[in-house]
């Protein structure tokens, strides 16, 4: 299983800086994924590992071999589109064994035949090898390109928002089909993705990018409970971020003051100074009793639970109940983290 370094990738095109100083390493058999709202660089940094880009800097290896100045085809990287990019003239059978047709892939008649034949099963399209890409699904034509990056044996697969164009059912299964497939293979894999809940469902590791930069990789529960910016404890789920004055550190845990109460937060980065952020999930409440009453704005309900958004003592506030109350809404915080309003580190810190 193979292992993929980027050290201190750098990209511009003209005056926009795309990817700025990025470095996280995917070991072998990992699937890593890079989640980031639209223009962050994640798609810049697919291509740069791909060879469809050169970064203006920094270094890309594989196994640690330089991939930098070696052409796409010599990379032994394997890279699925978000448009499929299927041969429309060609059948199932015939896009999957087209990178066993061609160069240092080339395989005889019979190997090819065979090798299609365990990777349709693979993907669950035993029996579709004859039909055209427009007799298939937008599902079936996805599964397609993933049997064909995966002929060749790429020691790296990158995914480009491979499911995006999918319907959030299909969404749902496929995510979970193609997370199966990259595990049973020991496939390393560069998973591209806006979408929070596929990020944390498919990735070993998640990488929060923003502007260029990567703020956070870690293990997506890691993320979710202890991120390490601002940013990302805004960007990966609902979240609460209130100012807080720290009055003073014991034993580990720091004692604030938020909207006028006295509360103890984990102090996982204590901010220099007095000024602070005190961050907390909708769900890291109890309701019922505490010092915070809610002015209820709107409230949806969910299903499994009603989101309340309102306001308390002028601060935003959302929240997750199992039932709406019939009087005021009032709660307590049982969890809360400290969070330095200057901070934005890099991933490698």
């Amino acid at each position: 299983m193979a292992r993929l370094e980027v050290e201190n990738l750098h990209k511009r095109f003209g005056p926009v800086v795309a990817v700025n100083g990025v470095s996280f390493a995917v070991e072998g058999g990992e699937i890593l994924v890079l989640l980031g709202p639209s223009g962050c660089g994640k798609t810049t940094i697919l291509r740069c590992i791909s060879g469809l880009e050169r970064p203006d800097e920094g270094e890309i290896r594989l196994d640690g071999h330089s991939l930098v100045h070696l052409p796409p085809e010599k990379r032994d990287v394997g890279l699925v589109f978000q448009n499929y990019a299927l041969f429309p003239h060609l059948t199932v059978e015939g896009n999957v064994a087209y990178g066993l047709r061609h160069g240092r892939h080339r395989t005889s008649r019979k190997e090819r035949k065979k090798k299609v034949a365990e990777l349709l099963a693979l993907v669950g399209l035993s029996g579709y090898a004859q039909r055209k890409p427009h007799e298939l699904s937008e599902g079936q034509k996805q599964r397609v390109a993933l049997a064909r990056a995966l002929a060749v044996e790429p020691k790296v697969l990158l995914l480009d928002e491979p499911l995006s164009a999918l319907d959030a059912a299909l969404r749902r299964e496929l995510r979970r089909e193609l997370r199966r497939i990259l595990k049973d293979r020991g496939t390393t894999a560069v998973y591209v993705t806006h979408d929070q809940e596929e990020a944390l469902v498919l990735g070993d590791r998640v990488g929060i990018m923003r502007e260029g930069g990567l703020e956070q990789v870690d293990r997506p529960e890691e993320l979710y409970l202890r991120p390490k910016t601002p940013f990302v404890a805004e960007f990966l789920g609902q979240a609460n971020v209130w100012p807080a004055r720290l009055l003073r550190m014991e034993e580990g845990k720091a004692w604030v003051v938020l909207a006028g109460e006295v509360l103890k937060a984990e102090a996982f980065d204590v901010p220099k100074g007095e000024e602070a952020l005190f961050f907390f999930r909708p769900e890291w409440v109890e309701i019922g009793s505490g010092p915070f009453v809610v002015e209820v704005q709107e409230a949806e309900f969910l299903g499994h639970h009603w989101e309340v958004r309102g306001v308390v003592r002028g601060l935003p506030v959302v929240l997750y109940v199992s039932e709406l109350p019939h009087g005021p809404l009032s709660f307590q915080i049982v969890r809360g983290l400290l969070l330095n309003p200057q901070k934005a580190v890099t991933a490698e810190e």
